[in-house]
């Protein structure tokens, strides 16, 4: 028997992705990012959301994507993994769906430029709709995270 899961769906760079909702803390509106020197242009720096320290990675460069100016509907989805929070920036946070686990497949290599290490799998979702599910493990890969990790400090 197929089980759901329950994902929030984002975009970026016109197509869909989707991150387990157990693993989001909150989305939020844009907001002053400060930035730390000697990190990798994909993170963009540090917020801090209600006193925490949160380091936010632009998820366009992270995955070696075209950036672009930010909108009104950019939003930074904060993430759960491995006991730290991160800051995703994300084109816009639309919906909470549900999936079906029998209707994910395995990611092809490549998909839109992005490897599928970042990958961990696409949702068929209607018939002309995929669904492109982040692992979180690699997208914060374990040297990452360790950098990141100093921010919360």
């Amino acid at each position: 028997m197929a089980e759901e899961l329950k994902v929030i769906v984002f975009t970026l760079a016109h197509e869909e992705y989707g991150i387990e909702v157990d693993r989001i803390r909150t989305i939020e509106r844009m907001c002053p990012i400060t930035r730390v020197p000697k990190t990798p242009d994909f993170v963009k720096g540090v917020i801090n959301l209600r006193g925490i320290v949160i380091p936010v990675i632009d998820l366009r460069g992270r995955f070696g994507l075209p950036e672009t100016d930010l909108t009104d509907n950019s939003r930074i989805v904060i993430v759960a993994a491995n006991d730290l929070e991160v800051g995703f920036i994300v084109d816009s946070a639309n919906d909470v769906m549900d999936v079906m686990s029998d209707a994910i497949e395995n990611p092809p290599e490549v998909l839109g430029g992005i490897k599928a290490k970042y990958l961990s799998g696409v949702a068929k979702i209607g018939d002309n709709r995929l669904l492109i599910l982040l692992n979180l493990v690699e997208v914060l890969n374990r040297n990452e995270i360790i950098q990141l990790e100093q921010f919360g400090e």
